[in-house]
């Protein structure tokens, strides 16, 4: 694989091939077994398709082309949402329900619903990266992002639009999340940043994408007052060594997501995540000072802390502290 080939790789999810083929029923058997099953057609039955997928507790992220004018007939998925973002090439598309969408390369994408049937034909030069969240999980999350049960499907609009900011956003961190996930190092590695990362996702997703909950998404919060973010606080401090997330601290304080980041911006001036990094950073340093050189590295204090970036975990410890962790543990 040349330099070209290799950089490509790593925008496609390259680590995680599931069928390279120019057979239509092998074609279809691997989109079927990956994320749901099908009819797919093509002229003379003639394609070059690529597969690549990987799945993880969240939602499965996959690359998908055809190299063919390919037509794909899709029963309601029942048991998850499909979000098919163009990258290359443009779909035309048609839902059960009447709707009528077109996508082009970076500019919109769909949204495929548990309960809709979904017609999309894809020109040859099409080429997209698909999500298949269950429903449990963007529901869940949604439901924690407004502190309120949700029950019914998210009826998403057809049509995904990429010109809004949180439209931008979604697609850009399913690239990231591609290119992450293919890197030696990168956030397979890192199971807790992978989750976060995912977390991030679906909530750009339920702001991207028109629905019956958007207007409550866009509705200012109200921030509690500090007192009430005391068992918040205190929780971080004591399991900063484990994969907290934005939505379990929410949970602690009993709050919705959104209630939790207003009130730390308005008490502390700073996002959870930035104040539990620097919780984290106190803890690193106490280590450090304590521990013998000659026994203990950097690395290792780091990485018992949820630093998996040395570079970067040294750039934010300096700016905290004025040194190096080495620095510190040298003495």
């Amino acid at each position: 694989m040349d330099a070209l080939d290799a950089r490509a790789a790593a925008h496609h999810l390259g680590r995680y091939p599931v069928l390279d083929t120019r057979n239509l029923e092998q074609a279809r058997e691997a989109v079927s077994r990956v994320y749901l099953d099908h009819d797919l057609t093509a002229p003379t039955d003639q394609l070059e398709m690529t597969l690549n997928a990987t799945s993880d507790r969240m939602f499965t992220v996959g690359f998908l082309t055809y190299k063919s004018a390919a037509k794909l007939v899709m029963p309601p998925t029942e048991d998850a949402y499909h979000i098919n973002l163009t990258v290359a090439g443009n779909t035309i598309a048609q839902r059960s329900d009447g709707s009528r969408a077109a996508t082009a390369a970076g500019a919109s994408g769909l949204t495929l619903l548990p309960d809709r049937t979904t017609t999309v034909r894809w020109s040859p030069d099409a080429e997209q990266y698909i999500l298949k969240i269950p429903r449990r999980s963007l529901e869940t999350h949604l439901s924690e992002q407004l502190n309120q049960p949700v029950h019914d499907v998210v009826e998403f609009d057809f049509g995904l639009a990429f010109s809004s900011p949180a439209g931008r956003t979604l697609l850009s961190s399913v690239q990231f999340l591609a290119r992450e996930l293919n890197r030696p190092g990168g956030l397979a590695e890192m199971p807790i940043a992978r989750e976060q990362l995912e977390a991030f996702v679906m909530s750009q997703l339920l702001y991207a994408g028109r629905h019956q909950y958007s207007d409550a998404l866009a509705a200012p919060d109200n921030p509690v007052r500090r007192g009430r973010l005391g068992p918040v606080l205190d929780y971080m401090e004591q399991h900063a060594d484990e994969p907290l997330t934005p939505q379990e601290l929410a949970r602690v304080g009993c709050m919705s997501v959104r209630t939790l980041h207003a009130s730390f911006a308005q008490e502390l001036g700073e996002s959870p995540m930035a104040y539990l990094r620097r919780v984290r950073l106190d803890h690193v340093r106490g280590e450090l000072l304590r521990s013998d050189p000659t026994v203990t590295g950097v690395k290792e204090i780091a990485l018992r802390w949820g630093f998996f970036h040395p570079s970067r975990f040294a750039q934010q410890y300096r700016e905290r502290f004025g040194e190096l962790p080495r620095d510190t543990l040298r003495g």
